[in-house]
């Protein structure tokens, strides 16, 4: 590493533990890993949602993109943070989940973030609800954190980083960096 890539790798070290996952393809353009560095650091830590809710767009944009390193490090932080295993399951299994919150902020704010991964789009109804528990801000944050965990899955995958062997494969549908075909019946 030169000494630029030197010195983001000890601040990113000393702030997350360790050089690790996506910085470690990141780093290849110094530029690009402190902004996604910055950004990163907003989401996971410093922005207005709560941090149940942060992991939560955390593993629901980690699935929306089959980034299982981002869901394998994340799921447990979720499910300690207060998402209901339940739902946890059903976003892995791509079912809906809204039901399995029993929080009617929670509802909502699942309901806008799976609406923008899958639709593209946030029906006028699921955005007021949103904007009233979350205001504009926090609307805004969750835009900024999806967009970033899109961003690390993307990264994830197409560099193929690390799996984790001794991790379960989290996705029913995923194996390696492939999905899996279903057989066909007879």
């Amino acid at each position: 590493m030169d000494p630029r890539q030197q010195e983001l790798a000890a601040r990113i070290a000393g702030r997350r533990g360790a050089v690790r996952g996506p910085f470690r393809v990141w780093l290849h353009s110094p530029e690009m890993c402190e902004r996604a560095e910055s950004l990163g650091a907003f989401a996971r830590f410093d922005c207005s949602l709560p941090t149940h809710l942060r992991e939560l767009s955390l593993l629901m944009a980690a699935r929306n993109w089959d980034a299982q390193y981002s869901w394998n490090a994340h799921v447990h932080q979720a499910v300690e943070a207060g998402i209901p295993e339940a739902a946890v399951r059903a976003v892995a299994e791509r079912r809906d989940a809204e039901a399995d919150f029993a929080d009617a902020a929670d509802r909502a704010f699942y309901r806008f973030c799976r609406e923008i991964l899958e639709d593209h789009f946030v029906a006028e109804e699921t955005f007021a609800r949103a904007l009233a528990h979350f205001g504009a801000k926090g609307l805004v944050d969750t835009i900024g954190a999806l967009g970033n965990f899109t961003m690390l899955g993307m990264c994830l995958n197409a560099f193929q980083v690390d799996l984790q062997a001794d991790k379960e494969p989290p996705f029913p549908d995923i194996r390696g960096y492939a999905r899996v075909v279903p057989e066909a019946t007879p």
